[in-house]
């Protein structure tokens, strides 16, 4: 990316050791003192040379440790100004005032009593929070401790619902992991009480695989290599009636490049396997080409 320089007043944040001194890579530490001016000759270059600085106080932290021990300042750029992303470097800084820790939160969080960045809630110590009283981080509910949930007090990571202490549960009070109901101890459930997990519906039949034994599965880690928005260039001589009226360019540029629906990748991806990797998707238990047609478009006899 092009850096952009500019000959104005910008004002920002700058972040130090506690001894004043600034390199986040600790390889060559220059001395400041707060307030005070200070100015450097040469070429400006964003992460290279010049005085770095952020015009958002959160974006500092994301070259230094949110630490209280740490030095934060407002800063003044006067000179020349070069700016890459979330950086800017300049020739000419003033640094103003130290800024107390407790100003420093109040600045870098929307929500108030916060101790964490970032946050547009309440009394969060954990970072990213738009809920109230997190510890962990990206919480959008309330009072959780783990990271990710969009439910309230839980314990494990990425929970829709609450009170969870294990992880992925869309449901309530779980100890277990990947559970859509309520209060199962163990894992891959979809109802509620459980204490073992259960055997699942393959085929529209039960089988006696647990949704572990399934997500475990060499079956399924090949089924999540089928690809994704393949394209494919089609020649003019290959386009059907329909194609040609609807890519009118293909008389100057002879075809035009086609983007594959799923079940073409399906099938692109089937007949890239060899004769042991289809064994083991026909050796699914249950296994019924038809359904498996009418679920992810792919013709098995093709």
């Amino acid at each position: 990316m092009e850096n952009k320089t500019v000959q104005n007043v910008v004002h920002g944040f700058k972040v130090f050791r506690p001894d004043w001194t600034c390199d986040p890579t600790g390889y060559n530490p220059k001395q400041y003192t707060c307030p005070g001016k200070f100015e450097e000759e040469g070429e400006l270059d964003v992460c290279g040379h010049g005085m770095h600085f952020c015009q958002t106080a959160a974006d500092c932290f994301n070259y230094y440790s949110f630490n209280s021990e740490n030095k934060v300042a407002e800063v003044i750029a006067y000179g020349d100004v070069r700016t890459d992303g979330d950086k800017s470097c300049t020739d000419k800084l003033e640094i103003v005032r130290e800024i107390p820790w407790d100003e420093v939160l109040r600045i870098v969080n929307i929500g108030k009593n916060c101790t964490g960045r970032c946050n547009t809630g309440n009394r969060n110590t954990g970072d990213w929070n738009t809920g109230n009283r997190n510890t962990g981080d990206w919480n959008t509910g309330d009072c959780n401790t783990g990271d990710c949930n969009t439910g309230n007090r839980n314990t494990g990571d990425c929970n829709t619902g609450n009170r969870n202490t294990g992880d992925w549960n869309t449901g309530d009070c779980n100890t277990g992991n990947r559970n859509t109901g309520d209060w199962n101890k163990s894992s891959f459930n979809t109802g509620c009480f459980n204490t073992v997990e259960q055997k699942i519906m393959l085929f529209n039949k039960p089988s006696d695989m647990t949704y572990r034994d399934w997500y475990e599965s060499d079956a399924r880690w090949l089924l999540n290599q089928i690809p994704k928005d393949v394209v494919e260039w089609i020649y003019s001589e290959d386009m059907t009636d329909e194609e040609k009226a609807e890519h009118l360019t293909h008389e100057t540029t002879g075809g035009y490049l086609k983007v594959l629906d799923e079940s073409e990748c399906g099938q692109l991806w089937w007949g890239s396997l060899s004769d042991r990797q289809k064994n083991i998707i026909k050796a699914i238990p249950n296994f019924d080409a038809e359904i498996f047609f009418q679920c992810t478009g792919i013709r098995v006899d093709e």
